[in-house]
């Protein structure tokens, strides 16, 4: 088994949403952002900590259900979208990881391989506003599953990719970024949460915790 490795990536931040274009939006592009987050559940919400099922039937209704997902992901300006942060129960997930990529939808994904080599990044989550932490995932994995009709899926994927996909599996499971990320950030990001503020992982060059949302 090869020893794995660690390092700190300085990538765009992969989250699913935009922090750092914020600033950029329009007024237009803020409505449509702000209605989109209203529409995913929050932090606290039972549907974040519960497994998804499995999805049986590939019909017009899933098509449908997944087209408003992506739709969704881009008004909230965000690169991943679990069903789950919907409120809809089942294995869905959808992805758009950068501008000139496909936006793609993945029903009951399986992770099927994840490479030893692993990097630290920066994560923020539509479901946990303001809220940003560092952590470590595969830098490449393979994920198996299904399109909207029942066809077979198989993706290979690295960086970015590779890390919305392991992000957005994890909301399937029921498991959040607060989850794999270290004590102290896990600390300074449920405060955030339970009083309304904003947390993000100090830097070295930084004199405390920087607004993550």
């Amino acid at each position: 088994m090869p020893n794995q490795a660690t390092e700190t990536v300085d990538e765009p931040e992969p989250t699913e949403v935009a922090e750092r274009e914020h600033g950029g939006l329009s007024e237009e592009q803020r409505e449509r952002r702000a209605a989109a987050l209203a529409e995913v559940r929050a932090f606290g919400d039972p549907a974040l900590r519960s497994r998804a099922s499995e999805v049986r039937e590939f019909d017009a209704e899933l098509a449908r259900e997944a087209e408003r997902m992506v739709a969704l992901m881009r008004d909230a300006i965000g690169v991943g979208l679990a069903a789950t942060q919907l409120g809809v129960m089942r294995r869905m997930l959808v992805f758009q990881a950068g501008p000139e990529a496909t936006a793609t939808a993945l029903v009951n994904p399986e992770v099927e391989w994840l490479s030893d080599h692993l990097a630290i990044a920066e994560e923020g989550c539509l479901s946990l506003p303001g809220v940003a932490v560092d952590v470590e995932r595969a830098l490449h994995a393979r994920v198996r599953g299904r399109d909207v009709r029942g066809e077979p899926m198989l993706l290979e994927a690295s960086g970015l990719e590779a890390r919305v996909l392991q992000h957005e599996v994890d909301h399937l499971d029921g498991v959040l970024i607060v989850d794999r990320t270290t004590r102290d950030q896990r600390k300074g990001a449920l405060r955030a949460l339970r009083e309304g503020t904003t947390y993000a992982p100090p830097r070295p060059d930084e004199d405390g915790p920087a607004a993550g949302d």
